[in-house]
Order: structure tokens, then sequence, then C-alpha cells
């Protein structure tokens, strides 16, 4: 299934002079994924604090970062080998905090407080998504990180998403269905993931 975690080979080709940086600087893996989660939370907080329309470019951006950190953290662990059972454990479950801080205070700002059952929704499938992923490999198989709507592809969605509504702000009311769309792509994801496992 298309997933932008397809092209992760070629973006971590590109981050691999920026992890020699921070390796460089004695950060390690760790270091990496901590900081994506504090950068994550910061982000959040931003976007709930902020009465403005700024947060609509902050956001993007940072998922940007977001989204290197996230390829330069494995590719530091593998490059000088790093891997360490903290490592994973502080991957897998920053992930999932840092979704939940940042885009949980972006769906209050475009109105999904409005709509409980679909916010509930889209939140219990993130998490269950990349549980799901983790399951594939606890089962003795590979992580999965098939899609639609994997982790990237929510980060992908939610900065086009943000872009979107800065430039053409009468687009909002039609949030709440992209929401929707959204949720059922990741339940997509989650069936093929648990298929693939049981099968791998």
């Amino acid at each position: 299934m298309i997933s932008v975690y397809n092209i992760k080979p070629k973006f971590q080709q590109l981050m691999k002079p920026v992890m020699e940086f921070l390796h460089r600087k004695k950060f390690t893996p760790n270091h990496v994924t901590l900081l994506a989660l504090f950068g994550s939370i910061l982000t959040g907080g931003y976007v709930y604090l902020n009465d403005g329309w700024a947060y609509l470019v902050v956001v993007p951006l940072y998922l940007f970062i977001r989204m290197a950190l996230n390829a330069i953290d494995g590719m530091m662990a593998r490059a000088y080998n790093q891997q360490s059972p903290l490592g994973e454990v502080l991957n897998e479950l920053g992930d999932v905090l840092a979704d939940l801080a940042l885009f949980y205070p972006l769906l209050l700002k475009f109105g999904m407080d409005k709509h409980p059952h679909i916010l509930v929704c889209f939140i219990a499938l993130m998490i269950i998504n990349e549980f799901v992923g983790v399951l594939g490999k606890a089962m003795g198989g590979a992580r999965r990180y098939d899609g639609p709507m994997g982790k990237s592809d929510r980060a992908l969605f939610f900065g086009l998403l943000c872009l979107l509504v800065l430039f053409f702000p009468d687009f909002t009311p039609w949030i709440t269905y992209l929401i929707i769309v959204v949720i059922i792509a990741m339940v997509l994801s989650t069936i093929i993931r648990i298929k693939k496992s049981v099968t791998s």
C-alpha cells in the first residue's frame, strides 16, 4: 500500500550529513529521539496557546524537522552500533507521545472538540495503528510500517492541511470530512498490518 514510508531510504541519504554532524557533537540516538519528543510537546503547547494564524506555518516546519529527527535516530543507532533496548522503547513510546502532544491540540484548533466521537476515534486509532506495528515484531516478524496513514503519512497530511487552511481559510468546514477519511485509512492500515504480521 502506498505510503510516505516508501521513500524513507532516499530521505535518509539526504539526512546523512546531519547525522554525521550530530554524532561529532556527541549526540546519541536517544538524545535525538528525546529532542523530537520535546520539540513536539513545545510545538503542541504553542498550537494550543496561540490565537493567531502563525501555528499554521510553525507546524509544517516542525513536522519536517521531526521527520528528519525520526530518520536520524535510527540511522545513527545502526551506523555507530548504538542500538539498545532503551532506545527501542524511547523510539516507539516517544513517537506515540509526540503524536498526541502535537496532533491533539491541532485537532482542537480545527474544531474537532465539536465532534468528540471523531476526535476520540482518531486518537484511539492513531495509538492502535502504532501498537499493531510493534506487535508484528513482538510476534517474531518485522516491525510493520504499512500504510495508508502510518506515522509519516499523518505528519505529511497535517503539514499539508495546515498550509491549505493558511492559504484557503474557507476550507476549514471541510476538515471534519478529511479527518473521517484519515480515520478510515488508519483502519485499513491497521488491518493490513495485522494480516501481514500474522502471515509473515
